[in-house]
């Protein structure tokens, strides 16, 4: 995938890198080991998606609905465990669910445009 000359899903490419970097930076930031790890598993996600490599480019759409497989699970994990940082974890659930969004809107695409 070239970005040299934008695809059309650029917009939404756009929006998943960030809703991407801020779920994962936030993630990073409280240092527990299980964050880590999570904010670890996005950043790589984020990589095998869009890394510019010929040879990952048959596997993004399994990445894509891994990605969107892991960020539901964090969002029900985040319930399930009993919020700890209630504020801060709201926002970035909040920052998930639009990541799920595009990154549906972005498999639909794909689709579309295979057949």
């Amino acid at each position: 995938m070239s970005l040299q000359y934008p695809p059309a899903g650029y917009p939404v490419m756009s929006g998943i890198i960030l809703t991407t970097l801020i779920t994962a930076i936030v993630h990073l930031s409280f240092g527990i080991p299980l964050f880590v790890l999570n904010g670890l598993g996005y950043l790589g996600l984020l990589v095998l998606l869009y890394a510019p490599l010929a040879g990952l480019e048959r596997f993004r759409p399994a990445v894509r609905y891994v990605l969107i497989g892991y960020t539901v699970l964090t969002i029900v994990l985040y319930f399930v465990m009993g919020p700890p940082f209630m504020a801060v974890g709201l926002l970035t659930k909040a920052v998930e669910l639009v990541l799920v969004i595009l990154l549906v809107l972005e498999a639909s695409r794909a689709r579309s445009a295979d057949r």
